[in-house]
């Protein structure tokens, strides 16, 4: 089985999600290339950092623009500088 693994301070972030299609209220259909890029995706893996604050599987946003895309054994990812991660999304309960 073949894996990639980030090198220096990079995560991989699995940016796949289902295939469905998009329409608007009036029924027209929204092509893949007119949709905006999500900007949460889940880690699936981490380089070399320390103290990263992170965990494979976490949910975390990102900048806008960051990172590189990459399809790989059918799957969307993008490999990104740990510096441009935002935020970890965590569940907390109500109070």
């Amino acid at each position: 089985m073949k894996e990639l693994q980030p090198l220096n301070e990079h995560v991989i972030l699995d940016l796949t999600n289902d295939k469905a299609e998009q329409k608007t209220a009036s029924g027209i259909i929204i092509p893949d290339t007119a949709k905006e890029k999500p900007q949460l995706a889940k880690v699936v893996a981490i380089g070399h950092i320390e103290n990263p604050g992170i965990v494979i599987g976490d949910s975390v946003l990102f900048k806008k623009y960051a990172g590189t895309e990459v399809d790989y054994e059918g799957r969307k990812l993008l490999v990104i500088p740990y510096a441009d991660l935002l935020a970890k999304v965590v569940v907390t309960e109500a109070i």
